[in-house]
């Protein structure tokens, strides 16, 4: 059975996009295989890893695109002439429409850098979800793997860990422990589990 193809959808450095490259060389993420980056910021450092992981690195931007509309019918193209099944969302900042998510129900996977429902939705992203934690003085914060919907951080949860605040943090330092310790292990496990049941419906079809 071929292997689920996987497309990482970037914005910034690619640590998360790194997770799932690792996983991948390790034999962890053996389900699923990652065929595609895409960026919608030029020059990003995630555009790198992919390159020398050899995996097929894109770049598209709304300006380019005409607009959102434009934006998502090029991505869609280039997911659908490469085989795509499977999206994952690793630190990218676009917000996709309802009628493009629609069209990969429950194949979409976004990490989100807090333990959902807390410090999510629209504008938390980045070092402000933890700015936002540390303000309300939570002792355990974490990160959420969750389908992607309509709704900004809103779809069935799939993966959770928890990670423990701690005195002095900065929300800096906790970005870091955060990724270190829930994002990264989450991510490459959440794209393991939709692989493989991917590839089991692929075979129940056959």
């Amino acid at each position: 059975m071929d292997k689920t193809k996987i497309a990482v959808l970037v914005s910034g450095g690619g640590t998360n996009l790194q997770a799932l490259l690792d996983a991948q060389a390790a034999g962890t993420l053996k389900s699923g295989q990652i065929a595609l980056v895409v960026s919608n910021v030029p020059g990003a450092y995630a555009l790198e890893r992919a390159k020398k992981a050899g995996v097929e690195a894109l770049t598209l931007t709304r300006a380019d695109c005409g607009g959102q509309e434009g934006f998502e019918a090029a991505l869609l193209s280039a997911l659908e002439s490469r085989g795509i099944e499977l999206i994952i969302l690793a630190g990218f900042l676009s917000i996709l429409s309802e009628a493009f998510v629609r069209r990969y129900d429950e194949r979409i996977l976004n990490v989100h850098p807090s333990l959902i429902p807390s410090f999510c939705g629209k504008g938390f992203y980045g070092l402000k979800v933890h700015e936002a934690a540390l303000a309300r003085g939570v002792k355990y914060t974490g990160a959420t793997v969750h389908f992607v919907n309509e709704i900004p951080d809103g779809g069935r949860i799939l993966l959770q860990k928890p990670v423990p605040v701690l005195p002095g943090d900065t929300p800096a330092l906790l970005q870091r422990r955060v990724m270190e310790q829930a994002e990264w292990i989450l991510l490459p496990e959440a794209a393991e589990l939709v692989s493989s049941r991917i590839q089991q419906e692929k075979e129940h079809r056959q």
